[in-house]
């Protein structure tokens, strides 16, 4: 899973799940006054943050994600209608009938950007790095920590064999992010090694540039392997604009070729002849949600009774229909809505401040000295909420929640960072509360999150600690029976509805604009694949 500012891209990573458009309000923009690219081979793509690392293994977030996938390919990777895996970089492969052994023949006319081959001893690297326990990489680790060994058999011949079957182990091992070993085998320090600003890679296009706190710029791989993917868009430069109102003043410029849109800017702002005349609007969901997390260490989140009142003082609906124009879905829990994991029988906790001061009173939280917070053992129930910068979206629903939960004797000072200073201090578990979303392939595992023992190191940085809900997960990752997984999983999703260490705000889809200068553009069921784009004559 890949913590979301804006959101997951497939394994493959090329193609475009761009699950939530931040929802930021905007007013008062000008016409379009759309200006030609000098280059109309050039795609101009709005990065709403920037990545702290382009380094495949240490790196967190979807930013770093959406750059690398056309830097880098996979051993094998989705098909964009069936979803059914494909070779790629693994001409073909062979699971063994226990499901414990997975062979892989590799290519052997890939060469990584700079010259060098790509075999065998990349992929063995690759494993061994992710497994090293300083490398920072522990939201990696588990999805490959049941793995027994990984053997060269030759130079492009590789076996990974599992002490436990996996359901999704063919998709991880297929999918491990492989890095060059001549590159990186060099002595430096791997967690701050200079190609995390540089990459090299295999993919379609080459990394050329990065200007810190402007753009990163890749070029297309004229010696590209894969000819019946070789893209037609020579250039993509990744323009680095942390605000979204900013952003959409560009793209109607023509600064940009391609933005994701809030819900204001998609049903206010940009359905306008000139708007459509210039761009193509897609509309498609993928999985992911929002939610706001509480840090259960803190001493107000550790009470369940408090973390349902906090649930009831959240307005759901409003924020839905106020802030995103009624472009979700609203959601309980940790699946996606659209998905079988998601147990839809669960009722959603209504807006009910009432209820809320109830539970809150006998929870102990009480108005001892009359100023106007609850407070309970001599502690204030006054907590900061730390969002990410320049997302109008999280300071609106912040400042939604200060006022009610206020009125029902709560504190709350809202904080917010710049993406990279935000994610360290989630790793560090330095925060009370904070708002995102998380975003996924398909088939989850949400062992990433919530099994306790990523509660220190790991993404479950709210810290939920179950030992029923850690059987079910373990249990499910040996399941391959889709049935009986959507049992274990139903049974873990109401767990965590009853638990609540998250309030679970909504499913939102993709609303992207792009330029009409791109044809051959299809929606597929995970998004859009830029490889496959034309430009018009």
């Amino acid at each position: 899973m890949e913590r979301l500012g804006s959101t997951f891209r497939d394994k493959a990573g090329r193609r475009l799940c761009l699950a939530f458009a931040l929802g930021l309000a905007l007013a008062g923009l000008s016409a379009c006054e759309v200006q030609a690219p000098k280059d109309s081979y050039t795609l101009i793509y709005h990065l709403g943050s920037e990545p702290d690392t382009l380094n495949r293994i240490t790196a967190t977030d979807a930013y770093e994600g959406r750059i690398n996938g056309f830097v880098f390919d996979s051993l094998i990777e989705r098909d964009n209608a069936t979803l059914e895996f494909k070779p790629k970089m693994a001409k073909s492969w062979e699971v063994s009938d226990d499901q414990l052994t997975y062979t892989f023949h590799l290519r052997d006319d890939i060469k990584w950007h700079d010259g060098k081959p790509f075999t065998a001893d990349d992929v063995l690297y690759t494993f061994q790095k992710i497994m090293d326990e300083k490398v920072d990489a522990p939201h990696m680790r588990v999805y490959y920590k049941d793995v027994k060994t990984v053997e060269k058999l030759d130079d492009y011949t590789v076996r990974f064999t599992y002490a436990l079957p996996y359901f999704k182990a063919l998709e991880f091992v297929g999918g491990i992010p492989i890095i060059p070993k001549h590159v990186f085998d060099d002595g430096k320090d791997f967690n701050s090694h200079p190609a995390g600003r540089a990459p090299i890679g295999n993919g379609p296009y080459k990394f050329v540039k990065w200007d810190t706190g402007s753009q990163i710029v890749l070029e297309r791989d004229e010696n590209y392997w894969d000819k019946s993917k070789f893209p037609d868009i020579r250039r993509i430069v990744f323009r680095i604009i942390p605000d979204d109102i900013v952003a959409f003043q560009r793209l109607k410029k023509g600064d940009l070729d391609m933005d994701s849109l809030n819900p204001k800017q998609w049903v206010k702002q940009s359905n306008t002849p000139a708007f459509e005349k210039l761009f193509a609007k897609h509309e498609y969901y993928t999985p992911a949600y929002r939610y706001v997390g509480w840090n259960l260490r803190r001493p107000y989140f550790q009470d369940r009774k408090v973390r349902e009142a906090l649930a009831r003082l959240i307005n759901r609906e409003g924020i839905l229909k106020n802030l995103e124009y009624g472009l979700g879905k609203l959601t309980t829990g940790p699946f996606w809505i659209f998905g079988y994991e998601y147990d839809k029988s669960l009722p959603q906790i209504p807006f009910d401040p009432a209820g809320a001061k109830k539970l809150l009173d006998e929870a102990g939280w009480i108005d001892h000295d009359g100023d106007g917070i609850r407070d309970k053992d001599g502690v204030k129930f006054s907590f900061k909420f730390l969002l990410p910068s320049g997302a109008e979206f999280y300071q609106n629903l912040a400042t939604i929640m200060k006022k009610d939960f206020a009125e029902a004797g709560i504190e709350v000072e809202i904080q917010t960072m710049e993406w990279a200073v935000f994610v360290q201090n989630l790793n560090s578990r330095n925060f009370d509360a904070v708002s995102l979303a998380w975003s996924f392939g398909l088939d989850q595992d949400p062992y990433q999150v919530w099994h306790s023992s990523q509660a220190e190191k790991g993404s479950n940085f709210v810290g939920f600690q179950n030992g029923e809900a850690d059987k079910i997960m373990e249990e499910a990752r040996q399941t391959f029976d889709k049935e009986k997984r959507r049992e274990l999983y139903h049974r873990l999703h109401r767990i965590i509805y009853e638990e609540q260490p998250y309030a679970f705000l909504y499913s939102g889809p993709a609303l992207v604009a792009r330029s009409r200068r791109f044809e051959n553009v299809k929606v597929y069921p995970m998004g859009l694949d830029i490889l496959e784009w034309r430009v018009g004559k």
